[in-house]
Order: structure tokens, then sequence, then C-alpha cells
């Protein structure tokens, strides 16, 4: 059986195939297919019998583009080139600026920004680079040479002399009290005079130090007439007086050598010196100790407290057990040096 025709509902509607469907069409909506230019136009199919007509589905006029035509400008070096100039898809734009560089004029950096503090930094050291290349090859003169092995060898020297010396002498130390240390400091003393110049000077450091004590110590010997104990026994309160006002020395401590001159007398008479009555206590030998801290010399021992004791006894004056341990390793009755101190062994051989 052949198919049968589509009815025409009314005569203002027209059917036309879509995709092999027939659909109803109005006639404002028939848009003809012009596939030759030249053919004319069809007629309408109701004024021709209704045969089938040959139309396409309605198509939507093309719209003016809204975007206004750039004006045409002479050749720039900076201008994007003729492919870039092709792209117009949203997506190709955006390639177009993620692959476009920015000038470097357009690069504006703030005085205080790191990059500008690490650009300075690269230029300072491709400048040390090239300084360090044009002084390759280049020898220093025989004198300089001489100079800095000197002053190398001099440094070394120090260095190892210092590190060798009791941990208390630094840097800082008066050259006083670093000659006093490596000439006097330990060394066993046997004459009276020089043991009561120490007597007195380890009495007058209560309330100072040994560096200002030292540096007073030829005021003292010219005050105290070298120390000579059957002199200085004899100074009457007047010329205690005039010694304190002209040598800077305390009054009391005058005082006190004084009667300690008048003690150091008595004491001759009992044990024949001063010499073997402050040896007695160590059995005329110096006690070795072996510290090797300063931290760990101690500031008084049971043996100064006893010296200490029968010295108040006789009537000494300003001889605590601090004062006469000060005495005693001042003196040498006990070697109080470092074990790593160079001085230490030296001491040694003295008392031997």
């Amino acid at each position: 059986m052949c198919p049968s025709k589509p009815k025409l509902l009314n005569p203002t509607n027209v059917i036309a195939e879509i995709i092999g469907r027939p659909v109803l069409q109005p006639t404002s909506n028939q848009v003809p297919n012009f596939k030759n230019k030249s053919a004319k136009p069809p007629t309408s199919p109701v004024s021709k019998g209704m045969t089938k007509p040959s139309f396409s589905p309605p198509i939507s006029p093309k719209l003016k583009s809204l975007r206004p035509v750039a004006p045409k400008r002479a050749k720039d070096p900076n201008e994007l080139s003729s492919s870039s100039e092709k792209i117009s898809t949203p997506c190709s734009t955006v390639k177009l600026a993620s692959v476009v560089k920015k000038p470097k004029s357009a690069s504006i950096e703030l005085p205080g920004s790191i990059a500008a503090a690490r650009r300075k930094q690269i230029a300072i050291m491709q400048v040390e680079r090239k300084m360090r290349i044009a002084h390759y090859g280049r020898k220093k003169s025989a004198k300089l040479e001489k100079m800095v092995v000197e002053l190398d060898t001099t440094a070394k020297s120090k260095a190892n002399v210092r590190e060798k010396r009791c941990s208390f002498i630094t840097d800082n130390s008066d050259p006083i009290y670093v000659a006093y240390h490596d000439e006097e400091w330990g060394v066993p003393v046997h004459d009276d005079k020089m043991l009561f110049e120490l007597l007195v000077l380890t009495g007058a450091q209560i309330g100072s130090d040994w560096t200002s004590v030292l540096k007073k110590r030829q005021a003292f010997r010219e005050a105290f007439s070298g120390f000579d104990a059957e002199i200085v026994a004899k100074y009457s309160e007047k010329k205690m007086t005039s010694i304190s006002a002209e040598y800077g020395i305390d009054v009391r401590q005058v005082r006190g050598a004084v009667d300690n001159a008048n003690r150091i007398l008595e004491v001759k008479e009992a044990f024949g010196s001063l010499d073997k009555y402050l040896w007695g206590f160590v059995n005329h030998g110096p006690i070795a100790s072996q510290y090797k801290s300063w931290y760990k010399i101690p500031a008084k021992t049971s043996k100064s407290e006893f010296i200490s004791k029968d010295m108040v006894r006789r009537g000494f004056r300003f001889v605590g057990p601090t004062v006469i341990h000060s005495l005693m390793q001042a003196a040498g009755l006990t070697n109080d040096h470092l074990l790593t101190c160079p001085r230490h062994i030296q001491c040694v051989a003295f008392a031997k």
C-alpha cells in the first residue's frame, strides 16, 4: 500500500519534512531554500494544487557585531604580531595574555623590596669575584710576607702563653699584675723584710685588689723604711699621721703595720726569725696543691685558719684566715698555681 498523504488542517498551514518527519508549518514561517541563486523562488504550493514543497527550517538572521572596528595605525615595534592579532576567541585571548611578557620598564620595584636587595647583593658578589680574578697570579712582596709571618708567630706565641697561664690572668689583666704572677707569686720567700712587706700588702688589699696595692708598692716601701721592723716599731703617733697624709695610706693600716712590727720583734726573740715562725707551720716546705681550675682554689684553708688564730693570740693585726692564705700564696708557703701553668713546676723547683 502506498503511504497516505497527510491532510492539511488549514489552508494556511503547509506540511514540511524536518529530519524525515512531517511537521506542520504556518505560511508566515516559510523561508525558501535557495540552493541555486539564479533560480526563481518557488510559488506558493496552495496556488498550484498543493504539491509537496521543498522548504528548509527557519534560520535566525545574522546580527552585526557590536564590537567597533579598530582603526589602522602605523607599525610599532611593540605591537603584537599578525599571528596574535588573528586570535579572537576568549580562550585564545587568555593564552595570549599569559604568553606576552611585560616590558622591563613596566616593573617598578620599591627600594626596600626583597628583589631589590637580592639584586644589590648579586651585584656586590660580582664585583668581589672580579676583584679576586684580577688578583690571580699576583705575589706578595718579600717585606710584606716577612711582616705577616712575624705577626702570625707573635700572635701564636702569645696565645700559647695565655692559654698556659693561670686562667685568672686574662687579656684585660694589668701588666703589673701579670708580671707579679710570672715572677713572684708562689715563689718561696725566706727574708724577714720581704715577709713583713707581704704581710702589710696582703692586709692592705682588704676592700681593694692586688693590682691597686701593687701600684702603691713603692710608696709602702718608702713609708715603712724598706720594711725594717726595728725602725717601724719606733714610729710615733705624729709620724704615723704624717705618713698617712703624705703617702695616701689609711691611718689604720699605718698603725696596724707599726703594731705588727713590734710583734715581729717578739717573734724573733722567741723563734729567731719571722721566717722560722711562719715556715714552721708547713714543716719548712711548701704545700703543693693540685688545682686544675681557678674556681677550685679556696679563699682560706684549715691551715690558714690555724696560723691566723696563733697570730691573733700573739697580737698581730689584719691577720684573718683569708689574709693569711693570701700571704701563704704570695710567700710560697703554698703553691696554688694551676697544673697547666708553667709557673707551677718552676715554683716546685725553687722550693727544692
